[in-house]
């Protein structure tokens, strides 16, 4: 392994790994990844050696610069301040607050109600309903603000933060079958972005650790 290159803890179905792959692809970094099995042998996240790197015994976790970071966002402002082209925070103030906004809306306001640590404690008869309900009314909420936010984009007609945070989320909504019909917003956004190749290239489908059968 390249000294010095960056690592990165993923899995592929992780919506979090995910925003993380496509920061990294628009970046145009050159990164080492191991993937970790989240539902393999009771969830190799728990392993003592993982829990070593992320007591919090989550991906993603990024390994870069000679520290050790957790949490999506925080390695995505991370690579923002370090490694800043292309921007996906923008320059102005307004839309920047934006950005945050709605990342954070997704990152904390949705997918952490949906996550597989959460839906093992529902039992597996609610489990769909439960993610059904959780991840339709932040989408009516986020709906909304995007009528003021959107361009071709979350905010604007650049990709941000916000627009790597709404494609995972939609894929967990397709995943969890909710209709996405009354969200034509989120929709048109959602389909911009996944003709991107940073999109493609970090998609769930097409990684080291997809299983052979969900490949594209």
């Amino acid at each position: 392994m390249q000294v010095g290159k960056p690592i990165l803890y993923s899995y592929f179905r992780s919506s979090c790994s995910w925003r993380v792959r496509i920061a990294l692809a628009l970046k145009n970094m050159d990164y080492e990844m191991i993937t970790i099995n989240l539902t393999k042998d009771g969830g190799q996240q728990f392993s003592e050696e993982f829990q070593a790197l992320n007591p919090m015994k989550q991906v993603p976790a990024l390994k870069i610069d000679g520290i050790t970071i957790g949490q999506s966002l925080a390695i995505i402002e991370y690579l923002e301040e370090t490694r800043p082209t292309p921007r996906l925070l923008p320059q102005d103030p307004k839309k920047r607050a934006h950005v945050r906004m709605i990342s954070h809306l997704l990152a904390s306001g949705i997918q952490p109600l949906q996550n597989l640590s959460v839906l093992k404690q529902v039992g597996q008869e609610n489990q769909l309903t439960w993610a059904q309900r959780a991840i339709s009314s932040g989408f009516n909420a986020l709906e909304q603000i995007l009528q003021s936010t959107a361009g071709k984009y979350c905010v604007g007609d650049e990709v941000s933060m916000a627009d790597l945070c709404l494609a995972p989320q939609v894929a967990n909504a397709d995943r969890f079958k909710v209709d996405l019909t009354p969200y034509p917003t989120i929709s048109r956004i959602n389909k911009s972005l996944l003709a991107l190749e940073a999109f493609q290239v970090s998609h769930p489908c097409r990684q080291p650790d997809t299983p052979p059968e969900l490949r594209a």
